[in-house]
């Protein structure tokens, strides 16, 4: 199995609605926060761009739920790379809820980015950076 970037966290109370589950949109939420942390980890060089014109722009999120999450329960979610060209990556997601000493797969996610460079009011395509390129290729699908 490929490698993959790895994140691990505990579900709170304000992740859930009236039910006792997990609102479905904090699904999203922790993508990007996972895709952060793989920033912070891995490009650290990016979070500078980000502030000199440097754009990365969230075309397509999507998430397939498997099953219901509720409070305290501890997941990992592993992100990969799917896809990388020009200016656009895509990131694979998989939801693992940790029990006991196993795993169960809750939930499956893809998300795409474009990368741009502010130009006045424009944003215009530009490659993906070669640091994020690299850090990308080892968790490649």
């Amino acid at each position: 199995m490929t490698p993959a970037y790895e994140y691990r966290h505990i579900v709170s109370f304000e992740e859930t609605n009236l039910v006792g589950n997990v609102y479905y949109v904090n699904h999203l939420k922790w993508q990007g926060r996972v895709r952060e942390m793989f920033l912070r980890d891995h490009a650290p060089d990016i979070l500078g761009e980000l502030t000199r014109g440097l754009a990365l722009a969230t075309l397509r999120v999507s998430c397939e739920y498997l099953a219901e999450l509720c409070a305290f329960d501890e997941i990992v979610i592993r992100m990969r790379l799917g896809e990388l060209t020009q200016n656009r990556i895509t990131m694979h997601f998989e939801y693992w809820r940790a029990r006991d000493g196993r795993e169960e797969l809750v939930a499956r996610g893809e998300q795409q980015i474009a990368c741009l460079r502010r130009e006045g009011e424009r944003l215009v395509p530009v490659p993906v950076p070669p640091s994020l390129r690299a850090a990308l290729k080892t968790y490649a699908v």
